[in-house]
Order: C-alpha cells, then sequence, then structure tokens
C-alpha cells in the first residue's frame, strides 16, 4: 500500500466566501509521484503535466488534482462527500499502485479539449434538446463534466457516428454516457 496516512482538510473555496460547494485535500505523507504516469496511462481524460509534477483529471462534475505529497478535489456537495471523495480517490491510488506490473506507465503530456474543438465536433443546431440555449453552452457543460453526451439526441442519429466516436475519445469517460 502506497498511502497509509494523511491529514484532511476540507473547506470552502476561500475566493467563494459562503460558497455551498465544498473542496478537500488530502496531505500525504508519502510522495506520489512515481504513481501519477501509471494513473495518467488508466486515467482517460486525465491531464498530466511532468513538469508541474500534477494529473489533473475531471469526474462527476468535480475537479481532482494528484501532486506529490496532496490528492485535491473541488466542487463537492459537503463534508461527508468530501471525506467520501478522497477516501475513493485514495483507494484508486492504492489500487492502481498496487498493480503497476500490470500497466506501462504513460509520460504523455496531454491537454484538455478546448470548448470551440468540442462545439465544432456538435451538430450546432441550437435546438435546446439538451437542455442548454445553444450547443456552444452544451460543449462548456462536457468539458465541466455537468453534461453527458447522451443529452445530444442529434448526435445518436445516422450520420453523426463519426462526430460522437470523436468526442467519445476526446472525453473523459463520465461525460460519455
Amino acid at each position: 500500500m502506497l498511502i497509509e496516512h494523511y491529514a484532511l482538510d476540507i473547506f470552502t473555496p476561500p475566493c467563494e466566501p459562503g460558497a455551498e460547494r465544498f473542496s478537500a485535500i488530502a496531505r500525504l505523507t508519502v510522495d506520489i509521484s512515481e504513481a501519477l504516469p501509471y494513473l495518467n496511462a488508466t486515467l482517460r481524460g486525465a491531464v498530466y503535466r511532468p513538469d508541474a509534477g500534477a494529473l489533473t483529471w475531471k469526474k462527476g462534475g468535480r475537479s481532482i488534482t494528484f501532486r506529490a505529497y496532496e490528492i485535491a478535489a473541488a466542487n463537492l456537495e459537503d463534508r461527508t462527500e468530501a471525506t467520501k471523495i478522497i477516501d475513493g480517490l485514495v483507494d484508486l491510488v492504492n489500487r492502481t499502485w498496487e498493480r503497476r506490473d500490470e500497466i506501462t506507465p504513460d509520460h504523455t503530456v496531454r491537454r484538455r479539449p478546448d470548448p470551440m474543438t468540442v462545439y465544432n465536433l456538435l451538430p450546432k443546431t441550437n435546438c435546446r434538446v439538451c437542455g442548454q440555449p445553444t450547443c456552444f453552452t452544451f460543449a462548456l457543460k462536457l468539458l465541466a463534466g455537468q453534461a453527458k453526451l447522451k443529452q445530444c439526441p442529434p448526435l445518436s442519429e445516422p450520420g453523426s457516428e463519426k462526430r460522437r466516436e470523436q468526442l467519445e475519445t476526446l472525453l473523459p469517460d463520465g461525460i460519455k454516457r
């Protein structure tokens, strides 16, 4: 087991006094830098920046960052969810580290897709069936993890297979379904 102990800080972001959302940071007692390339190989849509010593990932509308001595998560509902999410992330790191012999580490530096790239793959009909006023707004929601591709029925129509496939490759796992 790589991470055995950590201290947990749960707080509302200082730039948002009175915010109803929380952030959490697990302050680790061990350096997990060596685990980052393994996480990069297994977490679809993760953005690995070895120069910054960080791997970021969007999951379920949450922003998650792994660094040498910390794991941070933002956009959490409450303290209970914060504890549950951080515990799950620590478990994810430990399980990934334990399986490292089965995983080829990936040192590829990836970038998160920009909104225009996602928008250009959408139907651009502004039909509002997804619940958003425009396809560009839907693209922003997709990137923030606040929408899923299945909310865009035009992407399921014949002739849209190639665009949907490109979006599925481009976007993190949780957003696709």
